[in-house]
């Protein structure tokens, strides 16, 4: 694949803006998606080399539709990174069924969706990554988490189930669990007495999502944990 391009989902004011930035700015073409197309739209004026594409994950028409649309512009994808994270919180006596097929049809079918759509060109030409951002809740499942954390942990599931076909073929799957609190306006007001290093920077983030996209065949990643120093874990 000659021309580089990234898609990455879920791209909103926090890490999806910081993970657009670090991909444009180290020369790729970005296509970002989100549902809010007038965010996008201000993003894509500020950020050279990234295009808005405004789009909804659970709708598997549109997204599809809009991925064609990308390797059509932009050229196919060699970088997918599955950002978009829906989350809905309560115990499992608390929360309305329905709560858990939503978030599992952004956090979960729309990672296999996207997968199916971009990883076979790129088995094909033997070159390319799929990165997943997560949390702790892939790992666990807390009380008052049960419309969030079984479909975070399916979707790590699926991913390493990804990578188990795609890695020999030369395409690199990963899932990278943030353990922290991400640094945005609305944390700092939740958390008004934390020091700067209690929270994790989006820029932070995005440099180690690109690190682990672009890692060395010789040295592949799946499971990476990121968290402040300080952090209980």
């Amino acid at each position: 694949m000659s021309k580089k391009t990234c898609v990455i989902t879920g791209v909103g004011w926090g890490t999806g803006n910081a993970i657009a930035r670090k991909f444009a700015n180290s020369g790729y073409s970005v296509a970002m998606l989100a549902r809010r197309g007038d965010r996008l739209e201000q993003l894509e004026s500020e950020i050279e080399n990234a295009h808005a594409f405004p789009c909804d994950v659970t709708v598997t028409a549109a997204l599809k539709e809009t991925l064609k649309k990308i390797s059509k512009d932009l050229g196919h994808p060699s970088v997918v990174i599955h950002n978009a994270v829906s989350g809905a919180w309560g115990t499992f006596m608390e929360i309305d069924p329905s709560d858990l097929e939503k978030t599992f049809q952004v956090n979960t079918m729309a990672l296999l969706h996207l997968a199916q759509f971009t990883l076979p060109k790129m088995m094909e030409a033997g070159y390319g990554s799929l990165i997943c951002t997560g949390n702790t809740a892939a790992h666990r499942g807390r009380a008052g988490y049960a419309a969030f954390a079984p479909t975070k942990a399916a979707q790590r599931i699926l991913a390493q189930s990804i990578a188990r076909e795609a890695g020999p073929k030369g395409v690199h799957v990963a899932y990278v669990t943030i353990d922290a609190v991400i640094d945005l306006r609305w944390t700092r007001k939740r958390y008004p007495d934390k020091p700067d290093d209690f929270f994790i920077k989006p820029d932070e983030i995005a440099d180690e999502v690109f690190h682990v996209a672009n890692q060395s065949k010789g040295a592949w990643s799946f499971d990476v944990e990121i968290r402040p120093h300080a952090e209980n874990w």
